[in-house]
């Protein structure tokens, strides 16, 4: 482990959490593949296939079967459910339980090492889950296309605006009592309401509006492009900038909160 101690800081703290990753692996990408695929053959096959039977079904979707609408949407709702996860109790655990940050202050780290470190570590991931789910989709026709190398990376974006700015709420909280709530009135409504079922055209306009605002309506949208294509570049680049703030803003704002909940 010498090479970690001589290291960048964030990168220490990364290893701290690989340490222990590596012995869960293989669970995990396990995980990342079985969950999607049940998933796909849950809704994107058994719905789909009432979808594209009915009049006009495919049409709505762009001209798509209903399973490749769906299955992109995972490449996004996926790390979302995953890495936001990962920012909750996890977090709280090395804030408030097991106090692992701030054992880590008590060394030459800093706040800023911590809070950056743990954005390693939930891209690390991010990487293992959307790599989980588009080995999954390169098994079926309908989605088995370069695009999906350029998916990944844009998956663990999505995770990674969740998990930045949850895991700077978390630097806050004393108690996991709101944890919940976040997943019920937060993620959840998002994964129904975001674009992964159906077009948010399809909503009133004010939820409409609403969607497009939120991180994963752009990285469905984006992931979706990039497997099925039909996406212009000017509207890609629009989706990236968006999830680049989001994850930007979550890192400022978890580099804030962490500075002010282990500062002596």
């Amino acid at each position: 482990m010498s090479h970690a101690i001589s290291s960048w800081g964030p990168v220490r703290v990364y290893f701290r959490d690989w340490t222990y990753f590596r012995l869960v692996w293989r669970t995990a990408l396990f995980g990342s593949v079985a969950q999607p695929l049940m998933y796909l053959l849950g809704v994107g096959l058994g719905i789909g296939e009432l979808v594209d039977s009915g009049p006009g079904g495919t049409d709505a979707l762009g001209g798509v079967s209903y399973f490749a609408f769906y299955a992109t949407a995972l490449l996004a709702t996926t790390p979302m459910f995953v890495l936001g996860q990962e920012a909750l109790w996890p977090t709280m655990d090395v804030f408030t339980w097991s106090q692992a940050h701030q054992a880590m202050i008590a060394t030459s780290l800093t706040s800023r090492d911590v809070a950056l470190g743990k954005g390693l570590y939930y891209s690390l991931r991010g990487i293992f889950t959307c790599t989980g789910v588009a080995l999954v989709l390169a098994c079926f026709d309908d989605t088995r296309s370069w695009g999906l190398v350029a998916a990944v990376p844009v998956g663990v974006l999505t995770g990674l605006a969740f998990a930045m700015p949850i895991a700077a709420w978390i630097a806050t909280r004393q108690t996991d009592n709101s944890f919940s709530a976040v997943l019920r009135f937060g993620i959840i409504p998002m994964f129904l309401f975001g674009g992964a079922f159906y077009p948010v055209d399809q909503l009133p306009s004010a939820l409409a509006v609403m969607a497009r605002m939120t991180p994963i309506w752009h990285g469905i949208a984006l992931c979706r492009g990039l497997v099925l294509g039909g996406l212009d570049a000017a509207t890609g680049i629009v989706h990236l900038l968006v999830l680049l703030g989001f994850v930007v803003a979550g890192s400022v704002a978890a580099a804030i909160s962490f500075d002010r909940r282990l500062r002596p």
